[in-house]
């Protein structure tokens, strides 16, 4: 099953902690689950699923693996997966919006407690998550940027605590932005121009999106200050 984790999901496993119990949220295939108890990083794993055909291809994937004893597969929703008997230690919640991601931990809060990590994975509005996070005494340990079939993926990794976060921390990642990775630069660099065309669209009589755009514009320019 290794074969099937990309390069996506090995960068979200490099941050599971060795002998963590982890809720896998999403799980689809099960891949990552599998992946992480075939390599003995993990002790026991729930994966998650709210949809029957993914939950019934994990099912089938973990009994192929002979690892039906060490990953249980649930059909819930969220958090709702996590029994208080199964002691998860960490969560990893993947391709999914960043405001879904959101909602699910929103949904689930009371689940966190004993949870010493999450692994998030979301394909937009980083932002919101980032905030929730900084709002829900959780703090940003470290993150990741990863560049798969063209566009680009970041990887949060949160422990409880307390953080707050300036406006540019939020959109751009408070690690992210100080590393400014070739990836990392060559996203912000893409949205520019995205942004750049967007304002050569808009009608000079339509001041206040022309502001708005304008603003993000600037806001790019101020983390990556070295692109005109």
């Amino acid at each position: 099953m290794e074969s099937h984790l990309s390069n996506r999901l090995a960068q979200v496993a490099a941050y599971v902690p060795r002998g963590a119990k982890l809720l896998d949220v999403g799980s689809d295939h099960a891949y990552l689950p599998i992946f992480l108890i075939t390599q003995r990083i993990i002790s026991a794993a729930v994966a998650g699923e709210v949809v029957r055909g993914p939950y019934e291809s994990a099912l089938k994937n973990i009994s192929q693996s002979g690892l039906s004893k060490h990953i249980d597969v649930r059909l819930a929703n969220g958090l709702a997966a996590i029994a208080p008997t199964d002691q998860i230690t960490a969560i990893t919640i993947c391709g999914m919006g960043g405001r879904l991601i959101t909602e699910i931990l929103e949904a689930g809060k009371d689940r966190l407690q004993g949870v010493r990590r999450l692994i998030l994975q979301p394909n937009n509005r980083e932002d919101d998550l980032r905030a929730w996070l900084s709002a829900n005494t959780f703090q940003i340990v470290s993150e990741a940027i990863v560049a798969e079939n063209d566009k680009y993926y970041e990887i949060i990794v949160a422990e409880p605590g307390f953080q707050d976060l300036s406006a540019n921390e939020l959109r751009f990642g408070p690690f992210l932005s100080q590393e400014q990775s070739a990836i990392f630069v060559t996203k912000w660099q893409r949205e520019m121009d995205k942004l750049c065309y967007a304002l050569s669209c808009v009608p000079e009589a339509n001041q206040k999106d022309r502001i708005a755009i304008s603003q993000k514009i600037k806001q790019i320019k101020e983390v990556i200050p070295h692109e005109s």
